[in-house]
């Protein structure tokens, strides 16, 4: 029978083969698509627009202080030879805070208790002299003049001890005032003199604050003064209690302005509380009626986009789904009462804008807002709550 050659490959075959099932392999994995990338979801913070009432709202920065604040002194010159009292004390009314050295008050008094014995001694001895006169005229010794004159006597005697009794009490005093004590229930704020310290008469060593009326003490500018003065609404945030709003009222208004600061100070009277405290930092927010009407909106600063020299900003869209989207509306602008802008059209009361993150956004972007509490903006309310506000007001500053 007739036999097949045997088949052995050669190097060409080899190379062939290994090409082909690349090829295959190549084409295997064009096959499958690669899976798609999950669209990104961009975390915003925003506001809910709410119609104003025609009010405009300024904030001022100040601090706490008492409304009523003592320099006391010493009423008598000295030596400082005891101090009682630290700055932060609480003081009581009637206790001592001072001390002078008391020996040459203590010696005056001295004298001038002397001084009232011998003349209450010369009066005993002018109204036994008259006593004894007037026996003698009953019985017809001594002439009427003679009495007048021991009668004169007397008074005069009575004279100086009335004299040397007042000169006894002054001198006493003089000597009590040896301690200075404090006027009122308070809390030293300063103190200005120290032991072994020489002080004159009425010059002050030590400042007592009374804690039970309290202050902001603010600076405004002045050409906002008679708008002010006239604020509707005043209250104020400290800066460790940034969520409450406490009541405030216009005390006074300065008429000359602060030759440093060229501003005016006011002062705003608050409750009188425990918790605040003298030095605290706070902001005092106005309401005035002016120059917006009940059709502005109020956004943060940072919720403006600039695009194609358009002012805009990024409103949500199902903002309470997790579907929320954003699209960007041209707005007009009004005006600026702060940190805050005015808007006199482009959007509606009850949309929500973003404040934070706006320059991440494109149109139709999914987003996510990071707080559940949506902050409201209204004339009436400046400060938005939760933490959109606090962004916005952020990335207003910068």
């Amino acid at each position: 029978m007739f036999a097949l050659p045997k088949f052995r490959p050669t190097r060409i075959a080899y190379a062939a083969l290994s090409l082909s099932l690349l090829s295959l392999l190549s084409l295997l994995a064009g096959c499958d698509k690669p899976a798609p990338r999950p669209e990104e979801v961009r975390p915003v913070r925003v506001i809910q627009l709410a119609a104003g009432n025609g009010g405009e709202r300024v904030e001022f920065s100040g601090d706490v202080r008492a409304r009523y604040e003592s320099r006391l002194g010493f009423r008598v010159g000295g030596k400082i030879v005891e101090r009682k009292v630290d700055v932060g004390a609480n003081v009581k009314d009637g206790q001592v805070l001072l001390r002078l050295d008391p020996q040459d008050l203590r010696l005056a008094e001295a004298q001038a208790r002397a001084t009232l014995r011998a003349a209450e001694t010369e009066r005993d001895l002018a109204q036994a002299d008259y006593q004894r006169h007037q026996n003698l005229r009953a019985q017809n010794f001594v002439s009427q003049a003679v009495l007048d004159a021991k009668q004169a006597a007397l008074r005069a005697a009575q004279a100086n001890v009335d004299a040397a009794r007042a000169g006894f009490r002054g001198q006493s005093n003089q000597a009590a005032y040896a301690n200075l004590e404090s006027d009122t229930d308070g809390v030293v704020t300063a103190v200005d003199a120290e032991v072994g310290q020489v002080v004159a008469a009425g010059a002050p060593v030590v400042r007592v604050a009374r804690t039970d009326e309290k202050e902001v003490v603010i600076g405004i500018p002045e050409d906002r003064v008679e708008e002010l003065r006239q604020a509707s609404e005043v209250s104020v945030r400290l800066w460790a209690k940034r969520d409450e709003a406490i009541p405030g009222k216009i005390r006074e208004v300065s008429p000359v302005a602060d030759p440093a600061t060229r501003t005016y100070t006011v002062k705003v009277s608050i409750p009188a509380r425990p918790d605040i405290r003298l030095g605290m930092t706070a902001t005092v927010e106005m309401t005035t009626g002016g120059r917006s009407n009940a059709s502005t909106l109020r956004v943060p600063l940072s919720a403006l986009v600039q695009d194609k020299g358009a002012t805009s900003v990024w409103v949500v869209e199902n903002g309470r789904s997790a579907a929320a989207v954003v699209r960007l509306l041209p707005v007009q602008v009004a005006g600026q009462s702060g940190n805050d802008i005015l808007l006199s059209g482009g959007v509606q009361p009850g949309q929500t804008v973003v404040t934070a993150g706006v320059h991440l956004l494109k149109p139709g972007q999914k987003v996510r807002i990071l707080t559940a509490d949506v902050a409201r903006r209204g004339d009436t309310e400046a400060a938005a709550v939760g933490a959109g506000t606090a962004a916005g007001n952020d990335g207003g500053g910068q």
